[in-house]
């Protein structure tokens, strides 16, 4: 693993730990111990960690409640020997993640390790036009400190590019990341830039942020367009000046390292609404690395499809499958709104859940079980062929619906992309959810 995840275990020393340690090693993660929460905390505050893994007798809720005090967002789970089953219960309404029984097996730390760097896509795979221009940019930027902004649809493989640009980048420290979406501005503040001791209430000691952590390496910051208006201030002056302080902190800190952007969302049009600042887009978009949707990479899709099966297959100890030449076409007919995502996990189901010798088109299934042969496979859902024979309300609903999906729920980001109030949008889910529309999250 070329950027290993730091794993922190926390807990009484013993062989199962032990074993919970060389089992994450040999998964690619580094790996730190304590024996208490309390001295875990420590090493949170001295050297950060991707994932928690804490006894189940240890005390979870004043381990979860210090770590949110300290704006933290890390991963945790609970782990134990023959642990009754309220209290893996009682540890994960604490706030853990899940609970992992011990003594630990290879498979369940692989996986738990897996679902935090999220590099389970292949190393490129196909040759099409449009990602062998994207290949070639990102290879061409690699080596400079200039900032990157990939862009691109969910699931399309943009943090697979930023790792390809910081692999290449010969930077010596590994690739740390910062999720924009979903968390609260003033954690995501203090994860970027660090904080003082009493910074804030819960702040009991100094944080070093992801941004002074990273050295020389590089910090991507997933979703940027989904940035508080304060925060990208805050950053523009770090592109500007190269250098920030610390929540609190008087002493101004150098940014030496180098700093990737991607966004699902449409920056340009966020710009035009004001919701974007117009200088951060220039810094950030010098360079501007554009993934392409799987739909439009015809063969790359059959190419990605036997990969994920083989691998799959060898993962889970099935025999291999081919693909019969009617799920092949069925592949290639789809759109694939997930991307590479969904292809993986669709072609995962088929693999456990097939019976026969070969992948047929019925074991390719949404995971709610719906076949992809009774989908629309002919064409994107706002396709202008599909709006044929719809009415201007049905199309205006799904519109919202996926521009709210887009991003990631936060309303006042749709509102201004399909240039509308926020109370408009309110009143419009409102009235879908009355008529019996499911929508997530409900307002």
């Amino acid at each position: 693993m070329a950027n290993p995840i730091r794993m922190l275990l926390i807990g009484a020393p013993g062989s199962e730990f032990r074993l919970a340690a060389e089992l994450a090693r040999s998964a690619g993660a580094e790996v730190a111990m304590a024996d208490t929460p309390e001295d875990g905390l420590v090493e949170l505050r001295q050297g950060g960690a991707d994932l928690v893994m804490i006894d189940v007798d240890a005390d979870i809720t004043g381990f979860m409640a210090s770590i949110r005090a300290e704006r933290f967002t890390i991963a945790v789970l609970a782990c134990g020997i023959d642990a009754p089953a309220e209290r893996a219960v009682a540890a994960i309404r604490a706030g853990a993640r899940d609970y992992v029984p011990l003594p630990p097996q290879r498979e369940l730390i692989a996986a738990a390790i897996a679902s935090v760097v999220e590099r389970k896509a292949p190393a490129w795979i196909g040759g099409h036009p449009a990602l062998a221009r994207a290949l070639s940019l990102a290879a061409g930027v690699a080596p400079s400190a200039a900032p990157v902004l990939i862009t691109g649809e969910k699931g399309s493989g943009k943090e697979m590019m930023a790792r390809a640009v910081h692999d290449a980048s010969g930077r010596p420290q590994p690739m740390l990341v910062a999720e924009c979406a979903g968390v609260a501005p003033d954690v995501l503040e203090s994860e970027l830039f660090g904080h003082e001791a009493g910074a804030f209430p819960g702040a009991v000691a100094r944080r070093i942020g992801r941004l002074e952590k990273a050295g020389h390496g590089t910090v991507l910051l997933r979703e940027v367009g989904m940035l508080s208006p304060a925060l990208q201030a805050k950053l523009h002056d770090v592109l500007q000046k190269q250098q920030f302080r610390r929540l609190a902190g008087n002493d101004l800190i150098p940014f030496h390292g180098r700093l990737i952007a991607t966004s699902s969302l449409n920056l340009d049009a966020l710009v035009d609404s004001g919701t974007f600042r117009a200088d951060l887009m220039v810094r950030l978009g010098l360079v501007r690395v554009e993934v392409p949707p799987l739909r439009s990479r015809g063969e790359d899709i059959l190419a990605l499809a036997r990969y994920f099966a083989k691998r799959h297959a060898e993962v889970d100890g099935l025999p291999p499958r081919a693909f019969t030449d009617e799920a092949l076409a069925l592949l290639q007919r789809y759109a694939w709104p997930g991307n590479i995502r969904e292809l993986d996990e669709t072609v995962h189901r088929a693999i456990l859940l097939g019976r026969g010798a070969a992948i047929t088109p019925g074991d390719l299934v949404r995971a709610d079980g719906t076949p992809l042969a009774e989908l629309n496979t002919e064409t994107n859902p706002l396709d202008i062929n599909s709006l044929v024979g719809r009415t201007v309300e049905e199309v205006e609903r799904e519109l919202i619906l996926q521009t709210l999906e887009r991003c990631h729920g936060n309303r006042t980001s749709a509102s201004n992309i399909l240039g509308i109030s926020v109370r408009t949008m309110r009143n419009k889910l409102r009235s879908f959810i009355e008529a019996g529309i499911a929508v997530s999250p409900a307002p």
